[in-house]
């Protein structure tokens, strides 16, 4: 009987010990009370942000290029996000336009750049009053630059689903077409960052 009455102990010993291992760390954040984070906060701002799938579709092509940006050239990014949604354009549009001046003139707003000039090429897009994209004035406007090459956007049909390159190479018809795809992922940060600021 000493046995048997030794084992019972044992056996209950041994089951409060299991059961303290197990609900030990349980009890221990039960009793810890809410937990103060930043979760719910962070999961409200990425909802605040574009669907990155809206921005690159398809995916960035090759290697990515990435410059460091000054007040200036911000200021130009914004502009460029501003015009878009003045347009009535998605995301996409303003990702693509972003690309394609950064590839143009790194954001810069470009005068005439004397014998550097590509012909008579100005502003953000390096735009051509002899090709018909407006006035010198017009062009270095940054709203203005933009709304030109977003309407020649909307005229290529499919631009939406094209590859970025393709879509800025058909408006803009560079002498190097594939140069545009090596702004995407920036492009597509900096719209990501402030198309809701």
């Amino acid at each position: 009987m000493n046995t048997m009455l030794r084992k019972s102990v044992l056996g209950i010993a041994g089951l409060a010990f299991t059961g303290g291992v197990f609900a030990g760390p349980i009890a221990a954040h039960a009793d810890a009370g809410p937990v103060q984070g930043t979760k719910p906060v962070a999961v409200a701002v990425q909802a605040d942000k574009p669907d990155s799938s809206k921005l690159i579709p398809h995916g960035v092509q090759g290697a990515q290029s990435k410059i460091d940006l000054n007040d200036e050239q911000l200021a130009n990014a914004k502009a460029i996000i501003a015009a878009t949604k003045k347009a009535g354009l998605p995301e996409r549009a303003a990702v693509i336009s972003i690309a394609t001046s950064l590839q143009e003139s790194k954001l810069e707003n470009l005068g005439h750049l004397g014998d550097k000039n590509d012909h008579d090429s100005l502003g953000l897009f390096q735009q051509r009053p002899s090709s018909g994209w407006g006035t010198p004035e017009q062009i270095t406007d940054p709203e203005y630059s933009t709304l030109a090459f977003e309407k020649g956007l909307k005229q290529v049909d499919g631009w939406q689903d094209m590859p970025l390159t393709e879509a800025a190479q058909t408006v803009q018809v560079s002498a190097y077409p594939d140069a545009y795809a090596q702004w995407e992922q920036q492009a597509a940060d900096i719209v990501a960052q402030h198309w809701n600021s």
